[in-house]
């Protein structure tokens, strides 16, 4: 129905053709629907979210073995929905509740990466298989990813004294009614969206110029099949990128339409979303230069390994 309306207002109403028809339709379509996916999604997992406490999360955590407080870990970052820099004061929690360290970098990791926004937006345009094959890797990714970094005993490289927090054992209570909870979802769904719209249309913008106006040949030479390199290339170029799900999605259903292959097009996106110069500037106050280098060879390497495995398998 959507795309029936929009093809009226463009065609029939406008009057327009050619490349301009086809970058101005992209746009409207396409913001309309992500927008549409952002709301519903948000509020769902929001409304989900009002049954959990951060506070009991770490208390839970502590009481676990590492491997499964890694898992944990990385399955709570799915309802966190944090770019690679605002998970780092939650990340700074876990590590002053003396949560083992690489059950923290578990969290930090998929957090950016495998949050609601990010799996609301690739249902949208991918469909629900490939929002699953990409869901289980970027756990697979967060969780050994973590569990390898804690393996490496780099505790001394934390810059920050670690000092047991007050009231951390507390075991904390929610109690709201179902009003409550829907009043409370629908404000943090309101406040999000507030927030990350306008990144939805610049990447939208950029995803219809590249959609009308960039040739396939160009798209396909550089990160097509024929370049075995295309998925270290893409992690390489997205990680100076800094990004939210929001903003770059919409660029890569685009790449990809053009003829990136897929895997490529989604390591460049884990890249932009899990990785970033700024979330590394800020972790600098927090860890010594040389963990955060592990951080990121581990979890770029794991990604482009991903990226070939999309692009394999797909």
């Amino acid at each position: 129905m959507w795309k029936e309306a929009v093809d009226y207002l463009t065609v029939d109403y406008l009057g327009l053709e050619g490349r301009i028809n086809d970058t101005i339709n992209f746009f409207i379509y396409d913001s309309i629907k992500i927008w549409f996916l952002l709301i519903t999604i948000i509020f769902a997992v929001s409304y989900l979210r009002t049954h959990f406490n951060t506070q009991k999360v770490r208390v839970y955590l502590q009481g676990k073995s590492e491997f499964t407080g890694n898992v944990l870990a990385s399955l709570f970052g799915i309802i966190t929905p944090f770019c690679s820099c605002s998970a780092i004061p939650l990340f700074l929690g876990f590590i002053q509740a003396r949560i083992p360290l690489g059950v923290t970098f578990s969290f930090l990791i998929s957090s950016p990466m495998n949050n609601e926004i990010a799996i609301a937006l690739l249902f949208g345009l991918f469909g629900w298989k490939i929002t699953a094959i990409y869901i289980g890797f970027g756990l697979l990714v967060a969780i050994f990813g973590g569990y390898f970094i804690g393996k490496m005993n780099m505790q001394r490289y934390i810059l920050i004294p670690v000092t047991p927090m007050q009231g951390e054992l507390e075991d904390v209570q929610i109690k709201l009614t179902s009003k409550q909870r829907v009043k409370e979802s629908w404000d943090y769904t309101a406040d999000i969206f507030s927030k990350i719209w306008f990144y939805v249309l610049i990447g939208v913008g950029i995803g219809a110029l590249i959609h009308g106006y960039v040739p396939a040949d160009l798209i396909v030479q550089y990160a097509g099949a024929n370049n075995p390199f295309a998925p270290l290339v893409a992690v390489l170029a997205g990680i100076p990128i800094y990004s939210n799900a929001a903003g770059v999605m919409p660029l890569i259903e685009v790449l990809t339409s053009k003829g990136m292959l897929l895997g490529t097009a989604l390591s460049f996106m884990m890249a932009i979303t899990a990785l970033s110069l700024p979330e590394a500037m800020i972790l600098k106050r927090i860890l010594d230069i040389r963990l955060i280098a592990l951080f990121f060879t581990i979890v770029g390497f794991a990604i482009v390994c991903i990226g070939y495995l999309f692009n394999l398998i797909l």
